[in-house]
């Protein structure tokens, strides 16, 4: 009966973090891949339909605090919409345990990079 409680604190806590700019969509999949037990290619789906709502939310707040460089915006959008389809596409044909093994790789990276990343 309360099976949507701990799904529900979690999206919760994960827009939070979002709004902050933590990457709420990345630990939102590390908890739908290792402690729900989602295949890694629903998750990912998950996660990107979490970015609509949360994207178009932070929105504002960027465009108020000057942090949208306008003459970037199409180009970017135009590639990042290319290449997550180019991308999509090639999940489908990639083994689920190759995304895993990739994505914890990725974490890794990213996780050792701010770690030892000089400060701005």
């Amino acid at each position: 009966m309360t099976d949507w409680l701990l799904p529900l604190a979690v999206g919760a806590a994960t827009g939070v973090l979002s709004g902050f700019g933590v990457g709420g969509g990345t630990l939102l999949l590390v908890y739908m891949t290792a402690f729900a037990g989602l295949d890694q290619r629903l998750a990912q789906g998950i996660n990107l339909l979490y970015f609509l709502p949360a994207g178009l939310l932070a929105l504002p707040a960027h465009v108020k605090n000057g942090y949208i460089e306008k003459r970037a915006l199409r180009p970017a959008i135009g590639a990042g919409l290319v290449c997550a389809a180019l991308c999509a596409w090639a999940a489908t044909a990639v083994d689920v345990a190759l995304l895993k093994r990739g994505f914890g790789v990725f974490l890794v990276a990213v996780g050792l990079m701010e770690l030892l990343g000089k400060e701005k």
